[in-house]
């Protein structure tokens, strides 16, 4: 996300006492370092500051909407003191749609209505969205919202914002303390709009997916699910219904609410602070389009240079290697494998035949699948010898720790020419069988 956007006047304020104007321009670690010098006091002076302007906002478009619906002068003027700047506020906005679950929440209205009205430690819930004309469901869900937030122990509580666009989403993304996303395992495409409360101090409360099951860790905000997928399954939704519930009044509440002695929940802005600190600079556009500038568009403009030099004599190497690769590769195979485990090493003795193909055109790697969500091992296998009696028949070796059984390393040939990008420019692949 783009983030001078979407950051408040005071978010901007906070962000360029700590880190400079030119915050953006930096690097991830110096904003870092810089976020986590703010005090506390500090911190929690701004998420309050910060809340007011989304009440106002709220307040002025209901008491709109009153006068418009010809409400007498006395429920307009209610309206005007709806809602408390100092009470947790949560957000849900988004497209109304049957995956995002955006009534989830509402699983047990009576309990919802409990959480939002306890005296001790109020919680209000700001909601915005659409559905598509033709969506149906989507209306619906929508409708299901609009008859509980009409119950008189949830009006003060609870509003649904009209006529969701940028300009309302702005207010949400400034004002609420917490985030909240509930969509159907793995149908997030992303959640940007979770992302974009990061610069202005407010937390995520969100199913793990999209880019909540790459930002989340316990320091930042909560997660919702077990990062399974489970389909339609109803009663999985409701359990997901219940461990919201349990989250928000065992978890999220009390952090909000217990103070120390000079009234800040130090709990809260930790979480705040750990938030603002590592996930705002990586979850910016700034940062994807320097690393699309470091690590594609200068090493591309370099290489562009380097092939069309000389009047583009390498790039008319390139060109034969790749017609000689589709001339020859058909003919390429494997031969014999031996493996052999000594002590904490498997070493492989592989026999491949690439008959006419130059060996510098090809690179011959042992490959195995990553294990438990990492990344996949590639062994380069070293040209040993060449097999007798044959015409570019060739031994290839490698040895490779035996913490794996050997039986999950295979042996492939792809195609190699410095500086090339392979498969995108070579997608020749030969795989032992």
């Amino acid at each position: 996300m783009h983030i001078p956007t979407w950051e408040s006047a005071a978010a901007d304020k906070l962000w360029t006492e700590s880190c400079g104007k030119d915050r953006w321009l930096k690097t991830a670690e110096s904003l870092e370092q810089n976020i986590r010098r703010i005090p506390d006091a500090r911190l929690w002076q701004f998420r309050m500051a910060a809340s007011r302007p989304l009440i106002d906002y709220a307040r002025q478009r209901l008491a709109r909407h009153y006068a418009a619906a010809g409400a007498s002068s006395k429920a307009v003027e209610e309206v005007r003191h709806l809602f408390d700047p100092n009470a947790l506020t949560l957000g849900f906005a988004r497209r109304f749609a049957a995956y995002k679950r955006p009534n989830l929440l509402l699983h047990d209205p009576d309990r919802l209505q409990r959480l939002l009205s306890n005296p001790q430690r109020p919680v209000q819930l700001f909601i915005a969205g659409k559905a598509h004309p033709l969506d149906e469901k989507g209306q619906a869900l929508i409708k299901e919202w609009i008859q509980f937030i009409r119950r008189p122990d949830v009006r003060p509580h609870a509003i649904f914002l009209s006529d969701y666009d940028m300009f309302l989403s702005e207010h949400l993304v400034q004002g609420v303390d917490v985030w909240l996303n509930t969509p159907r395992r793995p149908w997030e495409a992303c959640g940007t709009s979770g992302m974009k409360v990061l610069v202005n101090g407010g937390l995520n409360l969100s199913e793990l997916d999209g880019w909540w099951a790459e930002a989340y860790t316990p320091e930042v905000g909560w997660a919702l699910g077990d990062g399974q997928e489970h389909g339609d399954d109803q009663a999985w939704d409701a359990i997901e219904a219940n461990a919201l519930y349990d989250l928000l009044e065992r978890e999220v509440i009390p952090a909000f609410y217990t103070r120390d002695s000079n009234g800040i929940p130090m709990a809260w802005v930790a979480r705040m602070r750990e938030s603002m600190a590592r996930l705002t600079s990586r979850f910016s556009a700034n940062r994807t389009v320097r690393e699309y500038t470091e690590q594609h568009y200068l090493p591309g403009a370099a290489a562009y240079r380097l092939r069309s030099a000389d009047k583009g004599k390498i790039g008319r190497q390139m060109a034969d290697w790749k017609n000689n690769l589709e001339q020859k590769w058909a003919a390429l195979h494997f031969g014999n494998v031996k493996v052999e485990t000594r002590g904490e090493q498997h070493l492989f003795e592989i026999q491949v035949y690439l008959n006419d193909l130059d060996p510098a055109a090809a690179c011959v790697e042992l490959y195995a699948d990553g294990s438990k969500g990492g990344k996949p091992v590639r062994q380069e296998m070293k040209r040993a010898r060449p097999l007798t009696g044959t015409s570019g028949g060739y031994v290839y070796s490698t040895v490779v720790p035996a913490v794996r059984p050997s039986t999950d390393y295979t042996a492939r040939v792809i195609p190699h020419y410095d500086g090339a990008a392979v498969p995108l420019e070579a997608p020749q692949i030969l795989w032992q069988r």
